[in-house]
């Protein structure tokens, strides 16, 4: 279990919160703290920008003076909401060293300082918790932290951007374009106006960043993995998806590989009709855990919106009543694997030219559709091409992958065999 240590040897210590932000989540989290008299938590100040603006909530609350919280002795929780990064983690390592605990939902900010902020936790003993981050309502980080050990996991895969899989999911169901799904997801207010961190996977990958060091104990800068968004999936590609029985869901994965090594990304990719994902639709998020001994198990929630990230934060905040920090055991008590880009990849390409798709990089092609306007195939390629090149996301190239993709070394001869018999050579 995570560490209850508390120096006075009191329990449920009474937490006075210093708030920063008071959007959607900030708000949401000020009325569920009103109907949670039992946590024994309270806001004594709100720090926002623009205080001009109407409020639901007393006006004697906010304060534009970020000292007003940072150095009151009374507050020994500060939890911020804000969107900007770099003010996010000035708030939350100016807490740590004045001796407060934090709690946070800013994922860019988390994964974008991850090796720092682990160095302030240590430094100065006090918890920063984030739950939030991750998945919103679903309590992933928790439970990758106390209940599965590195040793036996075995792989993880996540859809963890709502606005994404609300996008694909009206592609499907609605056979929309990726344009009107877009523009309906901004009006129901699952997407930004500029939908750029969402639709290009910057949001997914920082969300993944955060929990391979849970999961596995690797710290890595989001720009560092894999990954690409929904932005270049067309109609066509759903179509085919559908001939052959797919969705398509924008899947953060991690898998320990047969070397003991770790293969990561955040790709699009063909899920079949029978996997726990493809039952997560619209705005939920959805976690697929797989371990030595108890197989499959499926965490399903909403991803995004005031109530659910506000409960995370809630369960933070609850938490720091016993003094419970993040242990981080798979980083500091074990053998961290490495991310490996030893492996090959089992994809689709759509495009619009061939004179774009570089075919002798491809280990084999095992299908390939050059007849309409928009062409595909189906093939395997080396990690590490989609690690050291862009073509695969440039020139209106729609990159797909397959519902198993991973390929190890010692499969490949096996099924460059197969493939060869298949093709009559």
């Amino acid at each position: 279990m995570g560490k209850a240590i508390n120096n006075t040897g009191k329990y449920h210590k009474k937490l006075t919160i210093g708030l920063f932000g008071f959007g959607v989540v900030g708000e949401g989290l000020y009325k569920a703290l009103q109907q949670t008299s039992s946590l024994n938590a309270s806001i004594k100040k709100v720090c926002i920008k623009h205080p001009g603006k109407k409020r639901n909530a007393p006006e004697e609350l906010f304060t534009t003076d970020k000292d007003a919280l940072l150095k009151d002795e009374e507050i020994n929780v500060i939890v911020e909401v804000i969107n900007e990064s770099e003010p996010a983690f000035d708030i939350v390592s100016t807490a740590l060293l004045n001796g407060k605990h934090a709690v946070s939902a800013s994922k860019k900010m988390i994964a974008e300082h991850l090796p720092k902020l682990l160095e302030l936790q240590k430094q100065t003993g006090r918890s920063f918790l984030y739950e939030a981050a991750a998945c919103a309502s679903i309590p992933v980080i928790r439970n990758l932290e106390e209940y599965y050990d590195n040793d036996l996991l075995h792989s993880l895969k996540a859809i963890v951007n709502g606005s994404t899989n609300f996008i694909l999911t009206k592609m499907f169901e609605e056979s929309l374009s990726f344009k009107d799904a877009l523009l309906l997801a901004q009006q129901l207010g699952f997407a930004e106006s500029d939908p750029a961190l969402d639709v290009d996977g910057w949001d997914a990958v920082n969300k993944w960043a955060i929990l391979l060091t849970h999961a596995y104990g690797i710290v890595e800068h989001p720009e560092h993995i894999v990954f690409n968004g929904i932005q270049h999936i067309q109609l066509n590609d759903a179509l085919v998806a559908k001939e052959k029985h797919y969705d398509i869901k924008l899947v953060a994965q991690a898998k320990k590989l047969l070397n003991g090594k770790v293969a990561a990304f955040v790709l699009p990719q063909f899920v079949k009709a029978d996997d726990h994902l493809s039952f997560v639709k619209n705005e939920y998020n959805g976690v697929v855990i797989e371990s030595s001994f108890a197989d499959k198990q499926f965490f399903y929630g909403k991803g995004a919106g005031s109530f659910p990230t506000a409960s995370a934060m809630l369960s933070d905040i609850s938490a720091l009543r016993y003094n419970y920090h993040y242990e981080y055991k798979k980083l500091y008590h074990h053998i961290i694997p490495e991310l490996s880009e030893d492996f090959y990849i089992k994809t689709y390409v759509s495009f619009d030219d061939w004179q774009y798709i570089p075919k002798e990089k491809f280990e084999w092609i095992e299908e390939w559709h050059a007849e309409a306007e928009r062409k595909y195939l189906v093939g395997v390629l080396p990690f590490s091409e989609l690690k050291n090149n862009n073509w695969w996301r440039e020139n209106n190239t729609s990159l797909i992958l397959s519902p198993e993709p991973v390929i190890e070394d010692v499969e490949i001869r096996r099924l460059k065999k197969k493939s060869l018999e298949l093709a009559g050579v």
